[in-house]
């Protein structure tokens, strides 16, 4: 899944050039790698100014969460390069490893299951207290990355978003109705009209749920509706696509799309002929999360960095940053799910796309890791029906 492996725009200030060294080079430094644009800058200046220690800070974007894995997997087996007869010792650079890395959830599984990250224990922060149960049960794993309540603790998430329904207006308004729920998909209005996600998950997905079932079907074989409604789809759909899903509705080439939040709220600002909307019945959530690079550096310093990561962590999840996280990148803080709406700024209560109704939320579920076997099964779907 590749979903904000997108570029997520330009223009935001170089964060490690934000954050330079703030104290001596004896001073513990905390340095992470984060997805771009997925903070605001502003915060990084807040946190600063928070720290009662002198420490150096390096907060550095990347503008791809594949980057950022990339960089998991790199850290954990250095690169062989220059063995034998050619290798250079003294040109060699030892790479900088990152104390805390953003990761989409959706490589949690994979990344515990081959080690590349190490458990946290935000438990004992003010935070984590705050934190929803759904959030707190996504980043609870076993060893083997599955889903376990005793499991251990692998990431903590710090903003969320959504499968959304994206149309066009102009359209719409002489069909006379406008999409509300998955079933809408199916109504013949729309035949080579669609334009989807070409993920395996969201698509079959988003059946499950238009027929009463859950995004995290194991057995698929008891849903005997499924087939034929995968089938009645596809002729619904003009493009499969994960990364120009959009291009087709701006130019009215399709009429409507199904694609990720983040991607959808900056045309709904920018074409007012757009409108957006989260399926009533709920929808596919994503969350972005801090992990722990299981590479991370063990030195003398490191109870000092340890505290760092954890002031670091419960900050993003303090109520006055958890606002500025969901004003400002696209994505909603998992806080302000649990705080009083009628306290939220007038944007979020009026952003039903960034902060869906709390009935519509509470029908909505995370991409849980499915077994190896059922995983084949959906692919095996895919396969057929795509």
């Amino acid at each position: 899944m590749n979903r904000r492996s997108f570029l997520l725009g330009a223009g935001t200030l170089a964060m490690s050039q934000l954050l330079a060294s703030c104290g001596s080079s004896q001073n513990p430094a905390l340095r992470v790698k984060l997805l771009k644009n997925s903070i605001p800058a502003q915060l990084l200046n807040e946190f600063r100014q928070s720290l009662k220690q002198s420490a150096t800070l390096d907060f550095t974007p990347e503008t791809q969460l594949k980057e950022l894995f990339t960089r998991l997997e790199t850290w954990h087996k250095p690169s062989e390069t220059g063995k034998g007869w050619m290798r250079i010792p003294f040109i060699t650079k030892t790479p900088v490893i990152a104390d805390l890395v953003t990761l989409g959830d959706y490589w949690l599984a994979q990344a515990i299951e081959q080690k590349l990250i190490q458990p946290i224990e935000p438990t004992q922060t003010a935070g984590w207290k705050q934190l929803p149960r759904p959030w707190q049960e996504l980043v609870r794993r076993n060893a083997q990355g599955q889903l376990d309540a005793s499991g251990k603790i692998w990431g903590a998430p710090y903003r969320w978003g959504s499968t959304v329904i994206v149309y066009r207006r102009d359209k719409f308004k002489a069909l006379g109705w406008e999409p509300r729920d998955w079933q809408d998909l199916w109504r013949e209005e729309l035949r080579d009209r669609i334009s989807v996600l070409d993920q395996p998950r969201e698509v079959i997905g988003l059946t499950l749920k238009r027929l009463g079932h859950s995004y995290n079907t194991e057995n698929l074989d008891k849903v005997p509706d499924l087939k034929d409604a995968l089938a009645k789809l596809k002729g619904q759909i003009k493009l499969y696509s994960s990364d120009t899903y959009l291009e087709p509705l701006l130019i009215g080439d399709t009429w409507l799309a199904v694609g990720w939040s983040t991607d959808v709220l900056p045309v709904l600002k920018s074409d007012r002929n757009i409108a957006a909307v989260v399926p009533q019945s709920g929808t596919a959530l994503w969350a972005d999360v801090w992990v722990r690079p299981a590479a991370a550096s063990k030195s003398e310093d490191t109870a000092n960095i340890a505290s760092l990561q954890n002031q670091w962590i419960d900050f993003c999840w303090q109520q006055k940053q958890a606002l500025e996280i969901s004003l400002f990148t696209r994505a909603a803080s998992p806080i302000i799910t649990g705080m009083n709406r009628s306290e939220l700024p007038k944007s979020l209560q009026a952003n039903s796309v960034l902060l869906p109704d709390t009935q519509v939320l509470e029908k909505s579920e995370f991409l849980y890791p499915l077994s190896q076997s059922t995983a084949l099964k959906y692919l095996s779907l895919w396969q057929e029906i795509r």
